[in-house]
């Protein structure tokens, strides 16, 4: 095995996963650096979750290597895996699976208290996220008693309020109007970049991929391109001027 690039906090080499039979992914190989927010575009069925959750050790890999800064995730044990996602990533999909029993101040204070933090450090960190993400007024109301996509800033507050080293967001807009779901992401990439917190977002919608940094593109399982915004309205804008 061959460590990744020092610059990269998260990279993998010749992905290849199948769901009975059928390839999701099909020798996909990436690099995210510190820092940087990378979008992974793609139709439904290309990949993108798979990709997601094989790169956050949810998935191991048929074939291929994922390594987070120098530790190769596709031979952790599962435990070991385990305590990698509980203590350095985090995860935000297109539901926001909150404890009904909870508040909103409770369940984005889960994660802390769950790894042993007090409860009254876990509810001062949950309420500065809460409130960063317009939603402090809400705290003591139960999942019930929101609309969705203010259980979905809880869980965007949820994801952020341990400061992972990695965030993953498989489509976290998916189930919120345009409008709302387009604030959520601005809000998730703005708190991201101010705490230096590594990003994957996959996503459905182009026009959110401005928000990133980087896109990878997947169709099929396969990685189709790799391009900044400013790379991609360049192309855009040579196209419509032939």
């Amino acid at each position: 095995m061959v460590a990744p690039p020092d610059n990269d906090v998260l990279w993998a080499r010749s992905l290849n996963y199948s769901h009975n039979g059928s390839p999701a992914l099909d020798s996909v190989s990436l690099g995210v650096r510190e820092g940087e927010i990378l979008a992974v575009n793609g139709p439904r069925g290309s990949g993108k979750t798979t990709l997601l959750r094989c790169l956050s050790g949810q998935l191991v890999p048929q074939e291929g290597e994922v390594w987070f800064n120098s530790s190769p995730v596709h031979t952790m044990s599962a435990p070991l895996r385990e305590q990698l996602r509980r203590d350095r990533f985090s995860w935000i999909g297109p539901e926001p699976s909150l404890v009904p029993e909870l508040n909103a101040w409770e369940n984005a204070a889960l994660p802390l208290l769950m790894n042993g933090s007090s409860h009254r450090a876990a509810k001062a960190a949950a309420m500065e996220w809460l409130e960063r993400l317009d939603i402090g007024g809400c705290a003591r109301k139960r999942p019930y008693a929101l609309y969705q996509a203010q259980r979905q800033r809880v869980a965007v507050a949820r994801a952020l309020v341990t400061t992972p080293a990695v965030l993953f967001a498989d489509e976290p807009a998916a189930a919120l109007h345009l409008t709302d779901g387009a604030q959520v992401l601005r809000t998730l990439t703005t708190a991201a970049r101010s705490h230096r917190i590594t990003v994957v977002l996959a996503t459905l919608d182009e026009e959110l991929t401005a928000l990133a940094d980087r896109t990878v593109s997947l169709v099929d399982g396969r990685r189709v391109s790799s391009l900044r915004p400013s790379e991609a309205e360049g192309r855009a804008a040579c196209s419509l001027s032939v």
